[in-house]
């Protein structure tokens, strides 16, 4: 089983925010052979803020997501071939069309197209407008083009609904 995680997620793991360390743990521990991965706009928006973030600090935590992201965290950045790439922008701009992703959104669209067309069960995210999405409108969608939609799920929310009290 695949589970995608989304920057602000990776960003969150550098900064050792307990709820997604506790909920990256949960769920491993739950699902046997699952890997976690980071879908390719995922690892751009990284790679950009590594590089040119508009702070120092965010350049730093940045550059901490790479270091640490295989050996540490076990996360496996993952691309497409080239005709998945025009795939995922159709898809993207559905989504955003549709009303389903604000028109701004365009990298979180794409980030949820390459989960789903990567055939991921799980989208790790805090984004509220991926969190909050109609899931059955999504569902739809996704259908139309013969990839399943991912359960999107917060950190705090995995932690809430799986970890023992």
């Amino acid at each position: 089983m695949l589970v995608a995680v989304d920057t602000n997620v990776l960003f969150d793991l550098a900064l050792e925010v307990e709820a997604v360390i506790e909920a990256i743990d949960t769920i491993r521990r739950r699902i046997r052979g699952v890997r976690f991965i980071v879908p390719p706009t995922a690892l751009h928006e990284i790679a950009v803020c590594a590089t040119s973030g508009d702070t120092a600090r965010k350049r730093e935590i940045a550059q901490a997501v790479f270091l640490r992201l295989r050996a540490d965290w076990k996360v496996e950045p993952v691309n497409l071939v080239p005709v998945e790439h025009g795939i995922v922008e159709r898809i993207a701009d559905t989504l955003r069309h549709r009303d389903l992703i604000p028109i701004s959104e365009r990298n979180d669209a794409f980030v949820l197209a390459e989960a789903a067309l990567l055939d991921c069960r799980v989208l790790l995210t805090s984004d509220k407008h991926l969190h909050e999405i109609d899931f059955q409108s999504l569902t739809l969608l996704l259908q139309s083009f013969d990839v399943t939609a991912p359960i999107i799920a917060t950190p705090r929310e995995i932690v809430r609904k799986f970890c023992r009290q």
